[in-house]
């Protein structure tokens, strides 16, 4: 899961992101509102952890603006005041959660799992492939009875092909997904990874193969039996 922290306390906005990376979720941080609208009409996110009060531009009026350019990705608001008028523009503006601070962490993350659930985000701790399997709690690839571990790129480009069974994922998805949207990361960083990933597949003696997609991107398929 990807997650955009809008915050313009830094502090915390750093807090939140090494909190939520604790749960192996991909983070990227603003903490400037015309920035994170920026961001959130990127359509690359999975659910958006947005305060109220921002530099140059609010949280309602960026909600306000996603839900006009037809953005529907779930947004939590976070909030100082604990105003009912405030908690209704809101979700009026289009957020889908709103909390209040100070509040405890888990409780974000509780949220934020309710809001993947009712967007039909399955969240399971396992993805299976052919004879892969991938353990989204430890970052560990298996195969049959034998397992090995994984870096957090590798995880994250594996994660994104056995989430897409037997669907090209452009080269340009995994560099925005898994190096972030202002990334530097070219073509080369990709094939780096990958080259990584079929050696540890291979090793694993899995039937699985990493296809490369000619000008497209890379999809997983099986290695017919000879």
């Amino acid at each position: 899961m990807r997650i955009l922290i809008v915050e313009d306390e830094v502090r915390l906005a750093e807090a939140l992101g090494e909190i939520m990376k604790g749960q192996l979720y991909s983070v990227d941080i603003v903490n400037d509102g015309e920035d994170g609208y920026d961001y959130a009409m990127s359509n690359i996110y999975d659910v958006i952890v947005m305060d109220v009060m921002l530099p140059s531009m609010n949280g309602f009026d960026i909600v306000s603006k996603m839900r006009e350019e037809k953005n529907q990705t779930p947004v939590i608001m976070l909030t100082a005041k604990d105003d009912t008028a405030d908690k209704i523009k809101g979700l009026d503006c289009g957020a889908d959660d709103y909390l209040t601070k100070p509040f405890i962490p888990g409780e974000l993350l509780a949220r934020i799992r309710a809001i993947s659930r009712r967007q039909g985000e399955v969240v399971l701790d396992e993805l299976k492939f052919e004879d892969l399997t991938l353990s989204q709690s430890n970052r560990t690839l298996s195969c049959g009875t034998h397992s090995i571990n994984l870096g957090p790129k590798e995880f994250d480009i594996i994660n994104l092909l056995m989430s897409n069974p037997g669907v090209i994922v452009p080269k340009e998805d995994l560099i925005v997904k898994v190096w972030g949207i202002e990334s530097e990361a070219e073509d080369n960083n990709v094939e780096v990874y990958i080259s990584f990933l079929r050696k540890k597949i291979s090793h694993l003696g899995s039937k699985v193969l990493i296809a490369t997609v000619r000008k497209l991107g890379y999809r997983l398929e099986v290695q017919e039996d000879a």
